[in-house]
This record gives structure tokens, sequence and C-alpha cells, in this order.
């Protein structure tokens, strides 16, 4: 039941921002906009050091292992998985106008959710990785670490949700409608969640592996995507602010419950 839960925690925190649209009449201010973003990265930061790499490392020395081997390759393989979908998948990212991924006839919109639905796979399967690990016996991991981690990824999808369904407004898509794709842009969390427990509880030796796959999938994310979006244009210092307590509060909640 607790685990239950905590893979719904950061889907509830997508769906919370994005109906952030039926209270801001506005678009997002573009400096709080970069102050959301670097915070998103530096809460995946945070959460890939504490939460997974650390644990993968820890547990393989246990197992009687390299400790930096599973580390070093799932890490990679995380990496290139990401970079595969990136090239693969169509999206548009904000205030961007020539999509990436195959080239499809899909609407703006569409791909602007498939985006933030790409950020949103690796956070699924570093939640489903952490509870499964949870759940297993001589693996380091709490249920506590592990609803940390769920709680830090809720708080950093909050502005994700308000980021995707405030521009899809501005464009001229009915609230419901950008609430609903928020929404949706979310769902791949709790998907990738139970998919990754499943594959974990099946083969046991290899949660150091996923473990660190779920990191390199997740710093991908944050070099490739929110770091830059962080950093466009005047007043850059704002994002990487945002990174700083973003960093801050996941390392905390990751100590402190964890």
């Amino acid at each position: 039941m607790n685990t239950a839960i905590g893979l719904l925690i950061p889907f509830l925190g997508t769906t919370l921002g994005a109906a952030m649209v039926f209270f801001m009449k506005k678009e997002i201010n573009k400096k709080l906009e970069r102050l959301l973003l670097g915070f998103a990265a530096g809460v995946m930061v945070a959460a890939s050091m504490w939460s997974l790499i650390i644990p993968s490392m820890d547990m393989a020395e246990e197992e009687g292992q390299i400790a930096w081997l599973p580390a070093a390759i799932g890490f990679s393989l995380g990496i290139f998985f990401l970079l595969a979908l990136d090239h693969l998948i169509p999206h548009l990212h904000l205030r961007k106008d020539k999509p990436e991924g195959i080239k499809v006839k899909l609407k703006n919109s569409t791909m602007m959710v498939l985006a933030v639905t790409l950020h949103n796979i690796p956070e699924g399967m570093a939640a489903g990785v952490v509870f499964a690990g949870a759940m297993t016996q001589n693996s380091g991991i709490t249920l506590a670490g592990a609803l940390a981690l769920a709680i830090g990824i809720a708080i950093q999808n909050f502005p994700e949700g308000a980021i995707i369904s405030m521009p899809l407004r501005a464009e001229g898509v009915s609230k419901p409608k950008a609430f609903l794709y928020g929404m949706l842009s979310g769902i791949v969390e709790p998907i990738g969640a139970i998919i990754t427990i499943l594959i974990t509880s099946t083969v046991l030796p290899v949660l150091p592996y996923i473990l660190a796959f779920a990191t390199g999938a997740m710093i991908y994310v944050v070099v490739e995507e929110l770091i830059p979006e962080a950093q466009e244009g005047e007043h850059s210092d704002i994002g990487t602010i945002g990174v700083a307590i973003g960093f801050v509060l996941m390392m905390v909640l990751d100590v402190a419950l964890g």
C-alpha cells in the first residue's frame, strides 16, 4: 500500500502543476520559469547522487562485486538509452520552432507534451527502482528514503506540469485540454515505475545496474535539456540559483528521511 501511494506521489506533483492553468491568467514569467527549470535540475542531480548512484555502488560492494563496475555500466547504458529516445521520439521543446526526433506530422501541442513525457521516463524509473530496493532486504534503501525521492520528484514535477500547461493555454488551447495534456505528460512515471519494479523483482542481481541506469537517464535530461533551458537569455544566474535550491532541498530530504 505504501509503495502504491509512493509511486503516485510524483504523478500528483505533475497534476497539481498542470492545474495552475485554472488559476493563472498569463504565461509563466520567464525569470520564474528559469528558476523552476534550474530547481528541477538541482533536484534531479541530488536524487541521482544520494538515492541512486551511491546505493548502487554500496549494494555492488556488499554483493562482492567491484563497486564501481555496475555503476559505470548502468550509467553509460542510461545515457545512451535516453540519447536513443531523444532521436526517436518526435518532440518539441519550450519556445523552439524546430521539432526533434523522427519527422512526423503532429500538432505542436502534442510534441510539447511528448518533450515533457521524455523527461519523465527516467524519473518514473528512478522511483520504481528505489521502491524495489526498499522492498528488498540488504539493499540499504529504506522505505523512508524511497518516499523522500518520490516527494523530491513530485516537488520538481509541480513546475514541470505548469510549464507544459501554461504555454499550451497561451497558444489558444482550452484550459481543460491544457490541464489534461499537462497531467498526461506525467502518467508515464507510475507506468515506468511499475515496469521497473517488475523487472527488478524478477532479476534481483540487476538492481545495482538499474539504479545506475536511472542515474544516467536523469543526468542526460539535466545536461541536455533542463540546464540549457534554464540558462537561455538574460539573467541566467536565476537558473543557477534554482539549481542550488533544488539540490539542497533534495539532499536534505534524502538524508533526513533516508
